[in-house]
């Protein structure tokens, strides 16, 4: 809150990881003192950006289930629901943080 109100410095958003698979880019950073984590997560769609999701101080993975078969969505087959993506630097302020799954 005192970020948002100006009270405190302003927090400066470094991407450490940009990754991107089909229309999902997803950056993943930390401040510089290692004690916030943050992930941005957006869906692209004819070069416009469609979704945005924001995380901080959470560990995600990312999963693609199921699949598009003539414009119609696949079966989702429990089993098998590759990890895609996994965050790497939510752990590094020693501390325990929730976990995610952002299924695409």
């Amino acid at each position: 809150m005192r970020t948002l109100t100006g009270v405190s410095p302003p927090f400066q958003f470094s991407p450490l990881s940009v990754v991107s698979f089909g229309s999902t880019v997803i950056a993943e950073g930390c401040d510089a003192a290692t004690s916030v984590s943050w992930i941005h997560a957006w869906t692209v769609s004819h070069g416009v950006i469609t979704q945005v999701r924001e995380y901080s101080n959470t560990s995600l993975t990312v999963t693609r289930i199921g699949g598009v078969v003539a414009g119609r969505s696949a079966e989702i087959r429990p089993s098998h629901c590759p990890s895609v993506w996994e965050s790497k630097f939510s752990g590094r302020a020693g501390k325990s943080v929730p976990g995610l799954v952002l299924a695409i």
